[in-house]
């Protein structure tokens, strides 16, 4: 495996982007593709884990709570319990192709998924099953982001890759300013100076604090995970200059 540069990877998939061209919902096609892309670095014994968004069911404290009257803590824990629809959808698809997984999931829910337990799920890693990590950090007022973070630190990834439906971190929403930037290479400082919404600041900080980088990169184009895998020039890379 020596030719692969990074061998242990947690991937941030959001839930947005399994919706598709729709505003909500998972769209089969766009969850068999992400299946099939992670089918196709899993197959080479890369070992992957991924922590899933829930922002295409319920977004928790955001546009899907407003004027609902639901209390912050509440609201989070709802997109919490759209993670977990996520992750078993994700789970499925990836069996139908013959890629075994597990969900874990940092809310108690014995009769769908495993408990998150660290050991575990290195286990699980080690023997080249897919470990999706669902319900966020399993608290409120904590984003799936600084979720994906944690777990990345816990389990001892080489890298978090952030799937995105663009080509790196621009300088401005691209699909709105044509003029903005792409950065091929990006410092922790950087980002949250420049406040470029990559991932929240807290998720940001603790992978400057423990040096790990982030590949944001289009997961849609076929390929660009196991090139990124590969360590080819794909995306924006965020790390220490």
């Amino acid at each position: 495996m020596s030719e692969f540069h990074y061998k242990r990877i947690l991937l941030k998939v959001s839930g947005e982007a399994l919706a598709g061209e729709n505003k909500c919902g998972i769209d089969p096609v766009v969850i068999n593709f992400v299946s099939g892309e992670i089918k196709s670095v899993a197959d080479l014994g890369i070992e992957v884990a991924i922590v899933i968004g829930g922002g295409n069911i319920f977004r928790g404290f955001g546009s899907s709570s407003k004027g609902l009257g639901i209390e912050r803590s509440s609201a989070d824990y709802m997109g919490m319990l759209a993670t977990v629809i996520n992750a078993l959808a994700l789970q499925a698809s990836l069996e139908d192709k013959g890629v075994i997984s597990r969900v874990q999931t940092a809310i108690a829910m014995q009769q769908v998924a495993e408990p998150y337990i660290r050991r575990r799920a290195l286990r699980h890693l080690e023997k080249k099953r897919v470990v999706i990590f669902a319900a966020g950090t399993g608290n409120p007022y904590f984003t799936t982001d600084t979720a994906a973070s944690l777990r990345a630190m816990e389990i001892h990834a080489d890298v978090i890759l952030k799937a995105t439906r663009i080509d790196g971190v621009y300088s401005d929403d691209p699909f709105l300013n044509k003029k903005a930037t792409r950065f091929n290479k990006l410092s922790y400082i950087d980002v949250l100076n420049k406040n470029l919404k990559v991932m929240d600041s807290t998720s940001i900080s603790m992978c400057m604090d423990n040096m790990l980088p982030i590949v944001v990169f289009n997961l849609l184009i076929q390929g660009n995970l196991l090139k990124v895998v590969m360590g080819e020039p794909i995306g924006t890379i965020i790390t220490n200059p």
